[in-house]
């Protein structure tokens, strides 16, 4: 009689390799896994930040879905390991993930790394992600380093509440648009930036934020790691000094004060107001630009008033 297998959570087979890694120059088997997508957490600079569940299952995987898979190829040759690896990256197409659904679906044990870190943070592996569950496949994450935890832990800026905005948009008036809409979001602000970027960001964000402190952290666990803490506006001027560094970076903004967030809010006022008076009377303008700010109109007003005689 034929057993009927559901090879969507089935144990797979002893495949012909031996699935085995080394660490510490000791040669250790690694245990089999079960069909699914595991998302693997890799070390962002520091190999030996990778942890034991990491190896076995990087080493028991039928494939490794890698977004670089150069950069992977040296953590895999560290620790021994020799499961195939596949590209799998921001170009990667829907008949790329239905190919690597259909595998998981027969049975076989897919890891998903990105180039460093954990997967899905500012890397295309959500999709992929999302297609197994759609399909009723088991995800399996397989926790470990984060640049944006690694940062922020070393930062000295509030931890209890935090916001990871990603990469802020290349050009300047869009960055500034997008930095004032998180402004008031009550937390550490959390970014990744490029290098070449980093002096007009830093630039951008001090003309934006004001005098808020602020952390620069580069090559995180790696041999030139640097942590660089102060205000906006100095970290602004030392690295337009400096000019851009080289390296992975994470930027890392605190909450405003009471005071900054009213500074803030009479700011945007005013320059809503500014815009608003071009092109309208005081009377038009206020209106307008309360109804917007959802502010009362007599005090929007008074201070349209008061652009006005300023710029008369």
């Amino acid at each position: 009689m034929t057993q009927r297998i559901d090879n969507r959570t089935k144990r797979r087979e002893p495949a012909e390799r031996t699935a085995t890694f080394t660490a510490f120059g000791l040669a250790a088997e690694a245990k089999p896994l079960t069909a699914g997508l595991y998302v693997v957490a890799t070390p962002i600079g520091n190999l030996q930040d990778v942890s034991f569940r990491a190896l076995n299952v990087l080493a028991a995987a039928d494939a490794i879905l890698a977004e670089d898979t150069r950069v992977t190829k040296t953590l895999l040759a560290h620790y021994g390991i020799t499961t195939p690896l596949v590209a799998y990256h921001e170009h990667s197409n829907d008949a790329v993930r239905e190919r690597m659904v259909h595998r998981i679906r027969e049975g076989q044990a897919l890891a998903l790394v990105s180039d460093a870190g954990t997967p899905l943070v500012s890397d295309p592996g959500y999709k992929l992600v999302q297609a197994a569950i759609e399909e009723g496949l088991p995800v399996t994450p397989i926790p470990g380093p984060s640049a944006v935890l690694t940062a922020l832990v070393a930062s000295g800026l509030p931890t209890d509440r935090f916001f990871f905005e990603g990469f802020l948009p290349p050009k300047s008036a869009a960055r500034r648009a997008r930095l004032t809409e998180i402004a008031a979001i009550p937390g550490t602000l959390m970014l990744f930036e490029g290098p070449h970027r980093l002096p007009e960001m830093l630039a951008d964000a001090a003309a934006v934020l004001g005098e808020r402190q602020a952390v620069v952290a580069r090559e995180l666990t790696k041999m030139f790691e640097t942590i660089r803490r102060g205000t906006l506006p100095e970290l602004a001027a030392q690295f337009a000094e400096e000019g851009p560094p080289k390296g992975e970076i994470v930027v890392l903004i605190g909450e405003a004060t009471k005071e900054m967030h009213a500074a803030e809010a009479d700011a945007a006022l005013d320059g809503r107001l500014e815009a608003a008076l071009r092109n309208h009377s005081i009377k038009d303008a206020a209106a307008l630009v309360a109804a917007e700010l959802g502010l009362p109109k007599r005090e929007v007003y008074a201070r349209a008033l008061e652009l006005a005689k300023r710029d008369a």
